[in-house]
């Protein structure tokens, strides 16, 4: 695959990194327009992005308004002179996106590169057509998955190709709407040394607030380009309102990334150490979301205990637990004292937050350490 071609040789006077940026959804001519207007103004944004098929969790969202906004993004195109990209979700979009000749990129969605069957259909809908595709992770972190959806749109004859990442759907709490999971995106790299990695901080942090943190640290990591989300009033948005910035905030967040750009492309020799540290970085944040998950069903397990008078210790339960979890960090190839001794840290602090919660109730009763 070393012909696959940088995003930013894609088309002429594209900048490096590359930005792209628009609405999460196309819902009416007036809001695609005045976006477009506004990126266009501040002269950094190199690709216009917007959701003309969106699809949805529930069948009761919004899920685009199809067909009728690529006359929209027309108008952009002809008002504005900047590429346009739309998600395809099945051949059919691909098709009438090309016989509307608004679409110069096609991204695939991570629902859709879930599916090996659907990113087939799509990449033959796609072959010899000319078009750029960018394709973004899937919802869970299987770097074979992504491998396999890039794999698959160049085996079609696509060599402008690129791989965006959105992060990963979490299973529990997290600070961010998906997990960053750096390690994979990195690990696309080394898979793919040629590819262009975009980072998409408006799906990873979920909340406009949190999108330049999550784009300075993709910066550092040395990813490609940014595809952020801007509608011209988020507030009024009908979808992924809380993540979409303003075009102030977007012109706002492209200082920040400006400055803090060291103007080496991302597909220079990579520093291996910064890399590794970016991996160990992400695990950690990882470990510490899921022992704050562990302590919040510990406090659940404290109230049930108090409600119904049951010892917070139980000692059977705790040596299975020694017993199990050591064995099963010996198998992963940990230290033997170190698993127990981060395992008697772990059941410590439960049961001291079992016994805050007990003694919120009944502060004279004994509790077994």
């Amino acid at each position: 695959m070393d012909d696959i071609v940088a995003i930013e040789n894609w088309f002429e006077g594209t900048g490096y990194p590359v930005i792209i940026a628009g609405p999460c959804s196309a819902e009416s001519e007036e809001q695609v327009v005045d976006t477009a207007r506004a990126l266009a103004s501040d002269g950094r944004c190199h690709i216009f992005r917007a959701g003309v098929w969106k699809p949805r969790s529930r069948p009761s969202s919004f899920s685009g308004m199809g067909s009728e906004a690529l006359g929209w993004l027309a108008r952009v195109k002809e008002e504005t002179g900047m590429i346009v990209a739309i998600e395809a979700g099945t051949p059919g979009h691909v098709e009438e996106a090309i016989e509307s000749g608004v679409a110069d990129i096609f991204w695939i969605g991570s629902r859709t590169v879930s599916n090996p069957f659907s990113v087939d259909e799509i990449a033959e809908a796609l072959r010899g057509t000319g078009r750029a595709v960018m394709v973004k992770n899937p919802l869970t972190p299987d770097i074979d998955l992504w491998s396999g959806a890039i794999e698959r749109v160049y085996g079609a004859g696509i060599s402008r190709l690129a791989a965006v990442h959105r992060g990963f759907s979490p299973f529990g709490r997290s600070r961010y709407r998906n997990m960053a999971k750096w390690e994979v995106p990195l690990g696309i790299r080394d898979r793919f040394p040629h590819i262009s990695i975009i980072s998409d901080p408006s799906h990873l942090a979920g909340e406009a607030s949190l999108v330049p943190e999550v784009a300075e640290r993709a910066l550092k990591i040395g990813m490609d380009g940014f595809m952020v989300e801007v509608h011209h009033d988020p507030d009024r948005a009908l979808s992924d309102r809380r993540q979409q910035l303003t075009p102030v905030a977007f012109s706002s967040l492209m200082d920040r990334l400006m400055a803090g750009w060291s103007g080496v492309s991302g597909r220079s020799p990579y520093d291996m150490l910064q890399g590794l540290r970016d991996q160990v970085d992400s695990i950690d944040y990882q470990l510490i979301e899921l022992i704050s998950a562990r302590m919040e069903i510990a406090a659940r397990m404290g109230e049930y205990k108090r409600r119904h008078n049951i010892s917070i210790v139980q000692i059977e339960r705790w040596l299975d637990i020694a017993r199990s979890r050591v064995a099963h960090g010996r198998s992963a190839g940990l230290d033997i004292p170190f698993t127990e001794a981060f395992m008697k840290l772990l059941h410590h602090e439960s049961v001291k937050i079992q016994a805050s919660v007990d003694s919120d109730h009944n502060p004279e009763r004994d509790h077994p350490q």
